[in-house]
């Protein structure tokens, strides 16, 4: 192996995606032969030096793994821990007994619950997250108030939010109930609380919201808290699905 870009590299290692190694770089968390190191473009050789990360040597990851997991509501979508006391992956881990050092693709807001895809290399997870990939992510949502046709049809073309415009990929109604309205929403945007800043746009603020798919993957029958291996077969047709 020659010269790697270094955050290239500590994916690779299955420390974190190549945009979580930038900010462990910047924090001034890794060391290069005993240096912290802050460059983000630095190239780095695996053969002659020396990487740490928060004091930990790393190395390349010899089996790749994926894991599909039905995250519930109450926890950060982060490893370690947070200052703040909440629950994070890192405490549910520890509650499932899952051993396996993997950190998540992409977020899954703390209140929001369903399928997150967990795995220990990096470069994967920064394809299924990267934006170019267009990968579509699908939602049960539950929101407040009865949506009628009128507010229905404005849905379906979309809204201009404040980071930019917004139209669902598909949205249907699933079920008018007395005080609220079940939705399922497919959409390929990551932005931060995308759905939940549609909807209220709408003034149909979310009560629940559970993602049920990513691309090919499904939540299927997972359980809260459960979770399942998934075939890099599998992950390989994720990063090919146009559905």
């Amino acid at each position: 192996m020659g010269e790697i870009r270094l955050n290239k590299y500590i994916a690779q290692c299955g420390i974190a995606s190549r945009r979580k190694a930038d900010e462990l770089i910047k924090q001034g968390k890794v060391r290069v032969n005993g240096q912290i190191v802050k460059e983000l473009g630095l190239k780095i050789n695996p053969n002659k030096d020396s990487i740490f990360v928060n004091g930990k040597p790393v190395k390349p990851v010899e089996d790749k793994v994926f894991i599909k997991l039905y995250k519930p509501r109450g926890y950060l979508t982060q490893i370690g821990k947070d200052r703040f006391g909440r629950k994070t992956l890192t405490d549910l881990f520890e509650e499932i007994g899952l051993k396996s050092y993997v950190f998540p693709v992409g977020r899954l807001d703390y209140d929001s619950e369903g399928l997150l895809i967990l795995t220990n290399d990096g470069d994967t997870a920064n394809k299924i997250a990267h934006p170019r990939f267009n990968i579509r992510k699908t939602y049960v949502v539950e929101v407040q108030g009865r949506i009628n046709l009128e507010t229905f049809k404005r849905m379906k073309k979309g809204i201009r939010l404040e980071d930019g415009f917004l139209k669902p990929d598909d949205i249907k109604i699933l079920k008018k109930k007395k005080f609220s309205t079940l939705i399922e929403i497919t959409i390929h945007s990551g932005k931060k609380r995308i759905i939940r800043r549609f909807m209220r746009a709408f003034n149909h603020p979310v009560k629940r919201l559970i993602r049920t798919k990513i691309g090919n993957i499904e939540l299927g029958n997972l359980k809260e808290k459960e979770w399942k291996i998934i075939s890099e077969h599998e992950i390989n047709k994720l990063l090919k699905y146009k559905g």
